[in-house]
């Protein structure tokens, strides 16, 4: 299975997975942080610890970096694209479906949405073979993603739970 195919079927997954949980978080009053079951919109991240208002810009940077080099590097173009399939993701189900922007949501379209970047990054393995600006870039992004999800797939599986209704993490 190609990851372009693997891609396309995250997505979906996401998208069904988002619908079905829509009508459990909002019959609840939400509180606004960094916790998986928190807002986490401009409130929640006044709400956050520092690390993590320092840690966004750096992700966010690191991002952007890619549309350097997004022209001629496939690299690239996977975590610049993959980055914005999950923006358009996140803007269809919050802004034109309503979800709530709970952090365990986020962190199940990075998951989703970043996985198949991870993944050509890991295989091709640039940052071990290239010394210049783009293998740093290469090992640096592959560092920021892999760090964002020791978060997110804690938070992601604390949303899962919570959303099933099986509470085997409440």
């Amino acid at each position: 299975m190609t990851v372009a195919i693997l891609s396309g079927r995250l997505a979906s997954l996401a998208l069904v997975l988002a619908i079905l949980a829509a009508e459990p978080a909002l019959a609840q009053e939400i509180a606004h942080g960094n916790g998986a079951l928190e807002l986490f919109d401009a409130e929640g991240q006044a709400n956050s610890p520092a690390w993590v208002k320092v840690w966004l810009p750096i992700m966010l940077g690191t991002f952007a970096l890619g549309l350097v080099f997004v022209w001629k590097r496939i690299e690239a173009r996977w975590v610049v694209g993959c980055v914005i399939a999950g923006f358009v993701a996140m803007g269809i189900l919050v802004g034109g479906l309503g979800m709530p922007q709970l952090s365990g949501f986020i962190a199940l379209l990075h998951l989703i949405f970043w996985t198949p970047a991870l993944v050509v990054l890991l295989r091709r393995r640039t940052f071990l073979k290239e010394r210049s600006l783009y293998g740093a870039w290469t090992g640096l992004v592959t560092a920021v993603i892999l760090f964002s999800f020791v978060f997110d797939i804690r938070d992601a599986a604390i949303y899962l739970d919570h959303i099933s209704g099986v509470g085997l993490l409440s």
